[in-house]
Order: structure tokens, then C-alpha cells, then sequence
């Protein structure tokens, strides 16, 4: 009888170096005894699907790669997760420097997260899959009781694993190769853009420098559709889109010296692809930057993981500025200002140690490696290592996260983008002190963007999209599935990217004269359809608001296909690009049943000839006796 396993699969991604990740080693099925080994040092007697305890996940990996005669022995791994978080002190599968080929400055060798194992960028010729805690219990429970030697004759629990990757069916090991076969796709998804207050396409004034707010949405992990990352980024996403809600109630922004800008990129975790395609848009003058350049780009505010900050009495922030210029310090300046008008509410902003070797990975980098003298901060919740314990890992859940230190970061960005904003001209305190965020929005975004329930089928959500799936959020970026070209109503963007791109246009927008219901385009310049998705249409809003492609800057779509540009090396981020992109499969499958021990089936075989040669005598015999007795008749 087959068991019903929900599970997690870790799939085969590829670079142009190799690959990482799992998969059947070739293109069938394996199926393999379950044995549930509790320590590292656990051996195996046959080749056997491991049941694995979190708390041995990163030990487990780092063994495999070292011990190539256990490695023979693992044909599978099911990964537990009950009950980790009560136990569990740290689990980051991803580097101690996450992205360090992407720094601006020489010191790779800084453990920005000490707690990284780095088992998630090697390959694995053997499928994983992390289980639901429900499929734990039942697994757990069925070779418990294989271990008591039950007498039902069903000894053996077997894993059957389907997770046949078509780069190993095809043979193309690479990115160059496996796009070339289009076996593969690029990672990549949508970044979204918005102005507060709209920008006027063809004004004849003189354009305003711009402030610009980032932040990203997606994140990574060991297994794909588990990359949730609460703290990071999405406490950052959450903080940034209160943040906008915030301002969007002050009346006269467009008063202020200078112009906010707000951009959460996509594909950050590999590569940052939505903050280098974004700097390569605004080079090429591309229309999804319509409105902006890089020339008008004059400070960079980044909030980054900032839902851990409170581990005293009150929250405490930590700013990470690039380099030592006049501007980088009116940013923090701002915060100071920012963080001593909140008053009572105790919100701490300091300065970063300057034994720092530079910025934190950030989506900052993309904008230092462009142009050095880039005056830039990052907002976080940690100082010279990450807070975060389980970065990159599905533990970063909402457990992993404070709302009130999200929220507490919302006010203190929202106050600091309003006195960046003002620049050298006083500040005016009366409205400033009218900034309050709506901690009823950080709460619900928690639970849209980081819960299974509601999930993204909460009321906040469905008032702006349909969501396309109903199963619990995850952040990974996925795969580019759009022809670039037509960005601004791209036919495949995922629902996070979707869900920002309609809430920014609404609380950055003023209303448009049309007030006719819309499901796509509106007829107006400068007017975009708010809502589009929704039952009875949306509604036509006066809005900057824009998707922007993130995709590496190294790959292009022509002919119909994707193909890999040599590096440039103009672009030092492009040169030491992984190019990123993930195999094709037909179908991905993880079924458990039992089986008969073969010791079971010989004895079944030993009874079954004994009756058949007990039952040849018995006619024998009784047909001698009959002969006989018929003879003597």
C-alpha cells in the first residue's frame, strides 16, 4: 500500500561552471530500502534512502562529499522537520560570505554568516526531498515499527523517488550546453519600481535628484519551494512597502527638493539579477526605466533584514554605509534624526563597526561595483555578522521574525526617505512627526507573504490579484518565462511581484479622471490599471509604477531562445556571473510503501514446495491404496 508524502524537492540548478543541487542520478526511478540513521557517524550496510533529522542535515551533506564509500550507499535522503525549531540553534546551507564574488572590496574571508555549512552549492547524484511534518510523524512511526519486528511479513518500508532532471537525461552539465539543447531556463522573475508622487513624462522642469528606497523579495534554499526567508529579505519588503503606505498620506510630496523612488528586485539570491538588469535598464534608457537615469540617482537607502532587531527593551539598527562620503553621511544622519524624532517608542539606530570590510551582501554592491563613489546604506538588524542563524534555510519562517521590530523599521525608513527628501531646506517637524506606520498592515503582511494561512489568499492580496497557486508562500526567484520585450504586461510574473506592483501603484498614485473600471491597459499617459485581475476590473490611477526584467545581464533572448553573452568587461559583475538556470523535468515524485523481506518470500517459497511435494505423495499414496483395493474386488 503506497503512502501519500508531502514533500520538498531539491532540484538540479546549473552555472556556467557546473551544477548544484539533486537529482536521479540517471533517468529512471530508484527505489530503496528506508533506514533512519540519529547520528553522523551512522553507517550504512546496503545502498538505502536515508530518513535524516534536521539537526544532522548539515554534517550529513558535508560527509557525502568527503566519504565516497558512504556516498555509494545513499541512493536517496528524506530530510525531517518536525519539531526543528524548538531544538535547533542554526541551519544555514548557504556560505559564510554569501556571494563574496560580487563584493566591492578585497576581504572575502569575513564570516558574515558563521553559521553557513555551504552544502547547498554542491552536487548531489541522489534525490532529497525535505518532508511536511505530518509525513514525518508517518514515516517516523512506519520504521519504528520495522525496528520491532512486526510479524505481518511487510518488514521493509521503500522510498520510490522520481527526480529525473532533463539536463541529466540530455547530458548537458552546464548552462552554455543545457541552454543551447533548451534543456534548462534561466532564474529570473520581475523587480518593480514606483514614484512617489508620480514623475510627469515630458515635464519641462528640471528633474529632480532621486532618493532611492530598495529593498529585495526573493530569497533561497536547500530545497526549492521552501525558501520562505522571512528575515531575509522579506522582513526588509514588508518594512519598505509600510514604509510607502506611510508617506503616502502626506499631502504636498511633491514640494519636497527631491524625488522618491522605491525598487524591490527579484533574483537577488543568485546573483543579484534585479539590481544589475536594473542599472543595465537605466544604461540603455530602456522603457521600463522610463522617467529616471542613473545621472539622477543621488542616495541609495537599502532595508535589508530587519525583523530580529529587537532583543532588548527597544529595537536597535544598525546602519552599513559605503564609503566615507558627504552623502552617505546625510543618509545617516537622516536615520539619527529619524530614530530621535520616534521619541518614545525608543527606536536605536547606530553606525556599523568600521572593522566591517564593507557593506553586508547587499543589493547595494550592484550599485557600488557600477560607480564607486555610489552614496549608499544599508539598514539591518546586525552589526559584523548576521543575526539571522537560519539564513537561507526554510527555518527562516515566521517564527524567525518580530513584527515589532519590522515595524519599528518602517517608521524609522519613513521618517529618514521624508528628511532625505527635504534636503538642506528645514525640515518641517509638524508633518514629520504625523508619519506613523500602520501596524495592523506590518501583522497582516506578515501573514500574507510568510504564513500558510492565510497565505497569499488573504483579503490584502485578492483586493489587488488572483493568486495563481493556494499552497503556502515561497520566495524563490524560479525561472524567466517571458519574452522580454514586453515587460509592462508581462505574461507570466509571479504573485509576489504582482501583489507589490499593484500595492505601490495604489498607495503611490493619485487618482485619474477616468473612474471607468479597467483590466488592462488605461487610456491615459501616465495611468496604469490597479486591480486588473480582480472580479469587476480594476480601476485606472495616475502612477509611476513599472516591472523591470531580472535576468543575468548575460544571457539574451533571440531566435526564440535563450543564449550565453560572452563577459564584458565593462561589467565586473557580468564577468564573475554564475548565470544561474534550472533543468527541466517531466515529473517530480516521492511515494513510500512496503514490501515483503526476502527472508519472508523464501520461507513462503520453502512452505509452498513442502504442501506442493506433500501433496504429490499424498496422490501417490492414494492412488497405490485404491489400485489395490479395487484389485482385491
Amino acid at each position: 500500500m503506497y503512502i501519500d508524502i508531502e514533500s520538498f524537492p531539491c532540484v538540479r540548478l546549473l552555472n556556467l561552471s557546473g551544477e548544484i543541487g539533486c537529482s536521479n542520478p540517471g533517468s529512471e526511478k530508484i527505489i530503496s530500502p528506508i533506514v533512519r540513521l540519529t547520528k553522523g557517524s551512522d553507517q550504512l550496510v546496503q545502498p538505502s534512502t536515508v530518513l535524516l533529522p534536521i539537526d544532522q542535515m548539515s554534517n550529513f551533506f558535508l560527509r557525502v562529499s568527503n566519504d565516497p564509500e558512504f556516498l555509494q550507499k545513499v541512493s536517496g535522503v528524506l530530510i525531517e522537520s518536525n519539531g526543528a525549531n524548538n531544538n535547533l540553534q542554526e541551519l544555514s546551507p548557504d556560505g559564510k560570505f554569501p556571494q563574496d564574488a560580487f563584493a566591492p572590496y578585497s576581504n572575502h574571508s569575513h564570516d558574515w554568516n558563521p553559521a553557513g555549512s555551504g552544502i547547498m552549492w554542491n552536487r548531489y547524484d541522489f534525490p532529497v526531498f525535505l518532508l511536511s511534518e505530518e509525513s514525518t510523524r508517518v514515516l517516523q512511526k512506519k520504521v519504528s515499527e520495522k525496528n520491532k519486528k512486526t510479524d505481518n511479513g511487510y518488514k521493509a518500508n521503500v522510498a520510490e523517488f522520481d527526480l529525473v532532471m532533463q539536463t541529466t537525461k540530455a547530458q548537458t552539465h552546464d548552462s552554455t550546453s543545457c541552454l543551447k539543447e533548451r534543456s534548462c531556463l534561466p532564474l529570473g522573475g520581475h523587480s518593480v519600481w514606483a514614484s512617489l508622487p508620480p514623475i510627469k513624462n515630458g515635464s519641462t522642469e528640471h528633474p529632480k535628484p532621486i532618493i532611492l528606497a530598495i529593498t529585495s523579495q526573493d530569497s533561497a534554499s536547500f530545497f526549492r519551494d521552501r525558501s520562505i526567508g522571512s528575515d531575509s529579505p522579506i522582513s526588509g519588503l514588508i518594512a519598505l512597502l509600510t514604509a510607502v503606505d506611510a508617506l503616502s498620506h502626506i499631502h504636498d510630496l511633491s514640494n519636497l527638493k527631491k524625488q522618491l523612488v522605491f525598487a524591490v528586485f527579484n533574483g537577488e539570491a543568485w546573483g543579484y539579477l534585479g539590481s544589475r538588469k536594473f542599472l543595465q535598464e537605466l544604461d540603455k534608457g530602456a522603457d521600463s526605466v522610463n522617467g529616471i537615469n542613473s545621472l539622477m540617482i543621488d542616495q541609495v537607502l537599502e532595508i535589508g533584514s530587519v525583523g530580529k532587531a529587537v532583543i532588548e527593551e527597544y529595537p536597535s539598527f544598525y546602519a552599513h554605509a559605503a564609503g566615507n562620503s558627504s552623502a552617505s553621511k546625510k543618509i545617516l544622519d537622516a536615520l539619527q534624526s529619524a530614530s530621535e524624532s520616534l521619541g518614545s517608542d525608543n527606536v536605536k539606530v547606530k553606525q556599523a563597526a568600521s572593522s566591517n570590510p564593507g557593506v553586508p551582501p547587499s543589493s547595494l554592491m550592484s550599485f557600488i561595483r557600477k560607480n564607486m563613489s555610489t552614496s549608499g546604506v544599508v539598514l539591518e538588524d546586525f552589526d559584523s555578522h548576521f543575526s539571522n542563524r537560519f539564513y537561507h534555510s526554510y527555518l527562516d519562517n515566521p517564527a524567525n521574525v518580530n513584527s515589532s521590530s519590522i515595524a519599528a523599521a518602517a517608521a524609522l525608513v519613513a521618517r529618514s526617505l521624508y528628511i532625505l527628501a527635504s534636503a538642506d531646506s528645514v525640515v518641517d517637524l509638524m508633518t514629520l512627526n504625523t508619519i506613523k506606520v500602520n501596524v495592523s498592515l506590518v501583522e497582516e503582511l506578515i501573514g500574507c507573504l510568510l504564513t500558510c494561512k492565510p497565505g497569499l489568499s488573504c483579503g490584502l492580496v485578492k483586493s489587488f490579484i488572483s493568486p495563481s497557486s493556494s499552497s503556502c508562500p515561497s520566495h524563490y526567484v524560479g525561472v524567466f518565462l517571458d519574452d522580454p520585450s514586453g515587460t509592462q504586461f508581462p505574461s507570466y510574473a509571479d504573485d509576489t511581484s504582482r501583489f507589490v506592483w499593484n500595492f505601490l501603484a495604489d498607495r503611490t498614485s493619485t487618482l485619474a479622471g477616468n473612474k471607468s473600471s479597467c483590466t488592462g491597459k488605461c487610456g491615459d499617459e501616465g495611468e496604469v490599471c490597479v486591480g486588473a485581475e480582480v472580479e469587476g476590473g480594476g480601476r485606472c490611477v495616475v502612477s509611476t509604477t513599472r516591472y523591470v526584467p531580472a535576468y543575468s545581464t548575460r544571457v539574451k533572448f533571440e531566435d526564440n531562445a535563450w543564449h550565453v553573452l560572452p563577459a564584458n568587461s565593462s561589467d565586473p559583475m557580468g564577468v564573475v556571473d554564475p548565470v544561474w538556470t534550472e533543468s527541466y523535468w517531466n515529473t517530480i515524485g516521492l511515494r513510500v510503501y512496503a514490501v515483503q523481506d526476502s527472508t519472508y518470500d523464501w520461507l513462503i517459497l520453502l512452505a509452498g514446495l513442502s504442501i506442493t511435494a506433500a501433496s504429490y505423495c499424498a496422490v501417490h499414496v492414494g492412488r497405490a491404496y485404491i489400485s489395490k483395493v479395487v484389485k482385491c474386488d
